[in-house]
């Protein structure tokens, strides 16, 4: 059966993040910068939570990109970054080497720039077996029309296009499936925009929760 009438779970993908360094970002311009980061760290930690194994990599770190944002570290502290010199990931024996022990061949594949670090190591590894996900707004190019037209090459070779909520969800997929809703919701309420407020409403107004946080009370001025 072609993997494009499956859905993915938890046990079967792992999340590749390539190259959130601050000289990649600067470069970035098809995606606002602060929804890229707050994207790629909701993703990040809703992967924490199911348990999705995951590869952090960079590229030159410290002769030109810097380091991996603080916020996707924070996330997996401790863990190793697989440090490159080629724009091709998949060129790096450590990176394959790290893809490989996720015994996953379902990739959940993030990155910047999407037109070269995305696009080329996709193309091989789809041909190498893999099923590839391209997370498009975890991704950033170095112009709109940069972004769409990598994201039709990957298409066009194989890959399948998401967005990081479809993304994150698609691991959840039954809401009767109790045993991450309770940290899913919080970081959906956190980081999830409108539908985390969504989330906020139906919680405190539908169902009746305690509000996260007091809401100041408006005290009207004291007449003089």
């Amino acid at each position: 059966m072609s993997h494009y009438h499956k859905l993915y779970t938890p046990q079967d993908t792992a999340v590749v993040f390539i190259d959130h360094q601050p000289q990649m970002t600067f470069g970035v311009a098809s995606i606002d910068r602060t929804a890229l980061i707050n994207n790629v760290t909701l993703l990040a930690k809703v992967a924490k939570e199911f348990g999705v194994p995951t590869v952090l990599t960079a590229v030159e770190t410290e002769s030109f990109s810097g380091y991996v944002w603080p916020q996707l570290l924070d996330v997996f502290p401790g863990q190793k970054v697989v440090e490159r010199s080629s724009m091709n990931s998949w060129d790096d024996a450590g990176f394959r080497a790290a893809v490989e022990a996720t015994g996953r061949k379902n990739i959940i594949m993030t990155g910047l720039w999407t037109e070269v670090c995305v696009t080329w190591p996709t193309i091989e590894m789809l041909g190498a077996g893999y099923n590839i996900y391209v997370v498009e707004d975890c991704c950033g190019a170095t112009s709109p029309e940069a972004q769409e037209a990598a994201l039709s090459r990957m298409v066009q070779a194989g890959a399948v296009r998401l967005t990081t909520l479809g993304a994150l969800l698609e691991w959840q997929r039954d809401w009767a499936k109790r045993e991450h809703y309770g940290a899913l919701m919080g970081l959906l309420k956190q980081q999830a925009g409108a539908y985390g407020c969504g989330v906020e409403y139906a919680y405190t107004m539908v169902h009746k929760a305690p509000q996260s946080a007091k809401v100041p009370q408006v005290v009207a001025p004291k007449a003089h």
